[in-house]
């Protein structure tokens, strides 16, 4: 692959992509080179907190876009974890 092909790299780039991480390990979204889809809630766990030290280290230094996008992932990511958990302590 050149890297002609390969997206450009940005904040919102790079955000999205943890967060595909963790809904992969959450179970909603399928790994892309297997397509299979498996749970592991503690890689989801580590993708989140990944993402909740990105928000507090970039706290004043991001556009209201990005804060915005960086709040809105976490919040959705932080529901769906509970939400596992919890289902997952039955």
């Amino acid at each position: 692959m050149s890297d002609e092909t390969l997206p450009q790299i940005d904040f919102a780039t790079f955000i999205l992509s943890l967060s595909h991480s963790a809904l992969m390990h959450l179970g909603d979204a399928p790994d892309p080179t297997t397509n299979q889809v498996h749970a592991d809630l503690a890689l989801a766990k580590e993708n989140i907190d990944i993402l909740g030290l990105l928000e507090e280290k970039t706290r004043g230094n991001l556009t209201g876009d990005e804060e915005r996008l960086l709040a809105e992932v976490l919040f959705d990511l932080r529901m769906r974890y509970v939400e596992r958990a919890k289902g997952a302590g039955k």
